[in-house]
């Protein structure tokens, strides 16, 4: 009888058949705990049964992660701007029965609700649909001065997305009549398509700071909720420089450059500060050796704005050339340092009394002159750090510099520093109370445009709360650059002084759900 032959497996010893251990997941970086390492967060944890235990298992949450956790929160902040707008929305009928907004004996200022994207609905023609923004003009006349012919004044990126949404204005409006649609006067409809744009570019800039911060992904939620972005979200159109700054800097923390510098180059046609940020770039490489990735991120950069730009100059240059001529011929705005250091001392300014149409020449080139010496100091202080500074510290720096620095600091401006503040000096309750002093600053001023004759404030509150923001922001400064020059007190690096997550962030695969160990802390040892 032939024998049964012997199935290979069979012929394995007992040990060799006895299955093997599946690998641990590898695990993710330290984890910073708030409620251990943030005062401010620990004490607000009491609602909820108090800070993390010290063996609590982070990282098995299969739903409710950290990023998605600050992404709602961004959700119900913005949501609560747009709650804060909405009194300028609200409509009346005139005496002959036409339906008109409500912005009768100021309630703009009163209800605080202003928002720049009302008045510039008609104002630059966005509600005629044969307009094109640069190609097409209109004539500004206003009390007193000389007649004007205006164009388009911002950048090409948002000059178009305003020109977009009063479109898809016009396509919802003629849905509307045919569909069962909830509608509203043309201009509401306008603002809220714009503010639905600009809450998902904001989401993104939040989305951009969490993955930024792998292993700090809870200060993503001082973004999500800032005073700042429940305030100015809607006043203005910053939102998108914001988000393509912010991805930007995600993209060459990701060893992307040239797709950062195309985000970089897109923020710079929305809103030019984004192109600020090329020169820390420039010398983070310069100090750690890397000048490719910085040469490959300025040429994407500048390749970009071009690409965006060169059309609509050679097309409509005196269009596209409005916006330039505007900042050129404004005098110092009520929000800058100048004009709140002339209010208090009485100076006359640099230039002395201006008619309507001069510019301030005097001041313009002062203001490039304080950048460029922020700028050599900028480049003083990267190569006397000793170790390479971090990406974000010097962003922090450099637009808070111009935004000190210039003639003109918008409300909404304060959006750009919110994320790279975070990123820089993520101190909850330094930050916190940094944001609450500057939206407040929104307070004294709506009543300063109600006047003292309608019963609103004189200029001395509105001043003085913007010397105090400013003063508020120089004290973030001054401890950014502690930061850089003793990188062992500077809470992100977590005593590795070379270590810069915005400069070497790589991206994972996302395996099983596993424990995330947690950052040693002074107090609770390691968890």
């Amino acid at each position: 009888m032939t024998p049964r032959p012997v199935a290979p497996e069979d012929t394995r010893s007992s040990a060799a058949r006895r299955p093997t251990r599946r690998p641990e997941p590898p695990r993710g970086p330290a984890r910073v705990i708030p409620t251990w390492t943030e005062p401010l967060v620990a004490a607000a944890s009491r609602v909820v049964g108090g800070p993390l235990g010290r063996h609590a298992l982070v990282g098995r949450a299969a739903f409710w992660t950290p990023l998605r956790v600050v992404l709602l929160l961004a959700v119900v902040t913005l949501a609560l701007g747009w709650l804060g707008k909405s009194p300028c929305l609200q409509q009346y009928r005139t005496d002959d029965g036409q339906l008109a907004l409500d912005w009768q004996n100021n309630r703009q200022y009163v209800a605080m609700c202003y928002s720049d994207t009302v008045p510039l609905y008609a104002i630059e023609r966005l509600d005629d649909p044969s307009a094109v923004p640069y190609r097409d003009s209109w004539t500004d006349s206003p009390s007193g001065g000389v007649a004007q012919t205006r164009y388009m004044e911002y950048p090409v990126l948002t000059g178009f997305y305003q020109w977009a949404a009063a479109r898809l204005t016009d396509g919802w409006q003629a849905a509307a009549a045919v569909l069962p649609l909830p509608t509203a006067l043309p201009v509401v409809v306008y603002f809220d398509l714009v503010a639905f744009g600009l809450a998902l570019a904001w989401i993104v800039a939040v989305w951009a700071v969490v993955r930024l911060r792998p292993d700090r992904p809870w200060d993503g939620a001082l973004v999500a909720i800032s005073p700042l972005v429940a305030v100015h979200a809607f006043t203005n159109f910053d939102a998108l420089a914001v988000a393509a700054a912010c991805a930007g800097l995600l993209a060459v923390a990701r060893r992307r450059p040239v797709l950062g510098g195309v985000l970089l180059g897109l923020g710079g046609a929305a809103k030019l500060y984004p192109l600020l940020l090329l020169l820390p770039v420039l010398l983070v490489a310069a100090r750690r050796r890397e000048l490719g990735t910085a040469w490959r991120t300025i040429g994407a950069a500048v390749v970009t704005w071009l690409a965006v730009n060169l059309p609509v100059a050679l097309a409509w240059p005196t269009g596209w050339w409005e916006f330039f001529r505007l900042n050129r011929t404004r005098p110092a705005d009520p929000d800058s340092l100048y004009y709140a250091l002339s209010y208090f001392t009485g100076w006359s300014g640099f230039d002395g009394p201006l008619h309507a149409d001069q510019a301030p020449n005097t001041l313009n080139a002062v203001t490039a002159a304080l950048l460029v010496i922020a700028c050599a100091g900028l480049v003083v202080l990267a190569a006397k750090a000793p170790r390479p500074p971090r990406l974000a510290s010097l962003a922090f720096l450099i637009v808070a510099a111009f935004l000190l620095a210039n003639k003109v600091w918008s409300p909404q401006y304060s959006l750009w520093l919110v994320p790279l503040a975070v990123l820089a000096l993520p101190r909850w309750r330094l930050l916190l109370a940094w944001m609450v002093v500057d939206a407040l600053v929104w307070v004294p001023r709506m009543f300063f445009y109600v006047g003292t004759d309608n019963k609103g404030l004189p200029p001395d509150w509105f001043l003085g709360a913007v010397l105090l923001r400013d003063a508020v922001v120089v004290l973030l400064c001054v401890l950014v650059v502690r930061s850089i020059l003793r990188p062992s007190r500077d809470p992100v690096r977590a005593g590795d002084p070379d270590r810069d997550p915005d400069w070497a962030v790589r991206r994972r695969s996302h395996g099983p759900a596993h424990r995330v160990p947690v950052r040693q802390s002074p107090e609770h040892g390691t968890g």
